[in-house]
């Protein structure tokens, strides 16, 4: 499949996809005062405003709603993209897009992340599904905002197709296990890590970067003129897939080489920084911000040793 480099940056900007943990919030999971300002100014001028995250979408959405935001969801790494709901609606939005994994490749995922040290957990729709005897179950629950389901047999539990397996372990090891992970599933699974406890396994060909291909289609906008902004592997397509990629100054090294961008600390409000900078300020403005922001980043990859940024696949189409 032929290789496409990323999308020369276009102004103004007209879209920007937002990853949640790490990026928008930290451990205490609140939004920032200046990030909040900073993404309702860019809604007010007319920018689409949409978190794209590894997150299940009912628990994205008390972030979407924080912000005011009305554009789709995209959540679980792109397996599913779900609408806003309306304002004051108790309902899920429409699903737009779900693409899960096989039932026979999630029971042997679960397997073998067992085998290899890792606790595996199910992910579909906005289920979440542990172990009955997972002494993690309550703090689960606690950060996705709602009760995890409680299963005697987790692979037993899996009758039909799953939108993601998510395994913990202790840091190094999910990180340290994505290559043979990748390896081993091969045309069956994609796998990322989205935090360094947290191995992921979807559908092949699901990414974030898959979901943003489908906002800015929706959208009608020109993947040039899309800021993205994340913090770790599994924010890697998408940085790669747009124009403006930012990535957090705590992510991976392979992940920081990738970025056009690198923000400001979250605790400075990074993301409210990059918005001010590149969408709200005036267009001669803007350039000159996107002109330092790529040379900074240049210049730290240069000191880090590493080439030029690297392609992305765009060959897998982009669900209707």
């Amino acid at each position: 499949m032929p290789i496409v480099r990323s999308p020369d940056p276009i102004l103004p900007i007209e879209l920007i996809a937002l990853d949640i943990d790490g990026t928008l919030v930290g451990d205490e999971l609140e939004i920032g005062p200046r990030t909040r300002a900073a993404v309702h100014a860019a809604r007010r001028n007319g920018v689409v405003v949409s978190l794209v995250t590894g997150r299940m979408v009912s628990s994205a959405l008390r972030f979407a709603r924080e912000l005011e935001l009305d554009a789709p969801i995209v959540g679980y790494q792109g397996a599913i993209i779900r609408a806003m709901p309306a304002s004051g609606s108790k309902r899920l939005g429409r699903l737009f897009v779900h693409t899960p994994l096989r039932a026979d490749v999630a029971r042997e995922i679960v397997s073998w992340t067992r085998s290899v040290g890792l606790d595996p957990h199910l992910n579909h729709l906005e289920r979440f599904i542990v172990r009955s005897d997972d002494p993690r179950a309550d703090d689960y629950s606690a950060f996705m905002g709602s009760d995890a389901d409680l299963a005697q047999d987790l692979l037993a539990s899996i009758r039909h197709g799953v939108s993601k397996v998510m395994a913990a372990g202790e840091p190094p090891l999910p990180v340290d296990l994505l290559a043979s992970a990748r390896e081993r599933f091969a045309g069956r699974a994609d796998v990322t890590v989205s935090h360094p406890r947290f191995i992921e396994f979807v559908a092949p060909g699901v990414s974030k970067g898959r979901g943003v291909r489908w906002l800015a289609r929706r959208h009608g906008i020109k993947l040039g003129a899309v800021l993205a902004v994340g913090d770790q592997w599994n924010d890697l397509e998408m940085l790669l897939e747009v124009g403006h990629g930012a990535a957090m100054p705590t992510a991976p090294v392979e992940v920081l080489d990738a970025a056009r961008y690198i923000a400001r600390p979250l605790a400075e409000e990074g993301v409210a920084s990059l918005i001010e900078s590149l969408v709200l300020a005036s267009p001669a403005e803007a350039r000159t911000a996107a002109t330092r922001l790529a040379a900074e980043a240049d210049v730290s990859r240069a000191a880090r040793g590493a080439g030029a940024r690297p392609a992305v696949d765009r060959a897998e189409p982009v669900p209707a």
